[in-house]
């Protein structure tokens, strides 16, 4: 039985987490089954996002739904399940950032998809540059200053949020923030 969907226009689901997550814990599949279906759909956008590859999210995910199953009975409920998933996931991710190759190949970067209304051929070839500069802007951040920008400007979260997430204090999150956004200002000058 799915738990019917409660959440306020905060996204916050902590009151039928507390249960899902409890039940979770006794070993009940269908609750944790629950927090999945509720909580993948954000964590693979953020991995995603970190990562710049959809199989790879993908697998990061998995994996922190498998680590968080076999820890969940040591859960002691101190943040929310979702902070405590976002933490996860943002733990995998940055040990794949830290793993990967410093430079990737351009071939490997994908082709952006032009609209379905008519495009003149020099803006979709304007767009495809615009986007494979921003990658490799991208990779040019450390993993921790790309998770941060990645949480605080795609995802939208505070800065509590992401030191909580990341592991620091909300000082090295705005410093490591204004250095991915000066970074990437730099990076991408001739497209402003």
């Amino acid at each position: 039985m799915a738990v019917p969907d409660t959440r306020d226009g905060t996204g916050d689901f902590s009151t039928d987490d507390s249960l899902l997550v409890a039940r979770a814990a006794e070993g009940d599949e269908q609750a944790f089954s629950d927090l999945v279906q509720r909580h993948a759909p954000p964590l693979i956008r953020l991995a995603t996002r970190m990562l710049g590859d959809r199989t790879e999210a993908d697998d990061a995910v998995q994996d922190a739904f498998i680590s968080a199953w076999r820890r969940l009975p040591d859960f002691r409920q101190r943040s929310s399940f979702a902070t405590w998933m976002y933490r996860i996931v943002t733990n995998r991710c940055l040990n794949v950032l830290r793993a990967r190759r410093p430079t990737s190949a351009l071939e490997d970067a994908a082709d952006v998809q032009a609209p379905e209304h008519t495009v003149s051929p020099h803006r979709i070839a304007e767009a495809r540059d615009a986007v494979r500069e921003l990658r490799e802007a991208l990779d040019l951040l450390s993993p921790e200053q790309r998770a941060c920008w990645v949480l605080r400007e795609l995802d939208g979260r505070s800065y509590e949020f992401v030191a909580h997430t990341v592991g620091i204090s909300q000082e090295a999150v705005r410093a490591r923030v204004f250095r991915a956004r000066r970074s990437l200002t730099q990076a991408m000058g001739e497209w402003r």
